[in-house]
């Protein structure tokens, strides 16, 4: 979180996080098409195959929070193992995290796999990662054969008081709940 204080405004660093093809840049995608009225530009790196290749990027402003303008930047991380220190720096002074897990039965390994990853990479910049604020997206939520939500909480989030909010990325369902929660915990430990 960096603050300027002449300007009086705040840049708010949330990066959306999870196995690949989970729907992270799909999540970044339908906030700024909801968002098309703002003069706000995604920024996506994509290799031939259309996946995320270094990250996207997604600035947005917000209204005040106690006199400062929240600036927010929206990243994500590509999901390909071969990136793997790519995830971690973009992991670097971050405020807070959406987490986005694939709801598939056969997808439960890949992202208790990301959450522990995730965990090192965070202990790596001697972040406590139960201290960052993270919200649980269980997306696709469309789809066949899916994991109970309580089953993808039990392994994503066993103390159980972590949010979540279920989504069908794809057709914007559950995305703009999903930023409002994580937007609420970075501005309350703010």
């Amino acid at each position: 979180m960096y603050i300027n204080w002449r300007l009086r405004e705040i840049d708010i660093k949330i990066v959306y996080y999870g196995p690949p093809c989970s729907g992270k840049t799909t999540n970044l995608e339908q906030i700024h098409a909801k968002l098309a009225g703002q003069q706000s530009k995604l920024i996506s790196l994509k290799t031939q195959g259309d996946r995320t290749l270094l990250f996207d990027f997604l600035p947005l402003e917000i209204g005040e929070c106690k006199g400062l303008k929240p600036r927010l930047n929206l990243y994500t991380v590509p999901g390909q193992s071969i990136y793997v220190s790519t995830r971690r720096l973009v992991l670097e002074e971050v405020d807070g995290i959406v987490f986005v897990a694939d709801s598939q039965r056969s997808r439960l390994q890949e992202n208790i796999q990301a959450m522990h990853e995730m965990g090192r990479h965070l202990r790596s910049f001697g972040y406590c990662p139960q201290a960052i604020p993270l919200v649980l997206q269980f997306n696709k939520r469309d789809l066949p054969d899916l994991s109970p939500v309580a089953t993808l909480q039990q392994h994503l989030a066993p103390s159980n008081d972590i949010p979540y909010c279920e989504a069908v990325a794809t057709q914007g369902i559950g995305i703009t709940a999903t930023l409002k929660q994580i937007v609420n915990l970075v501005l309350t430990k703010m």
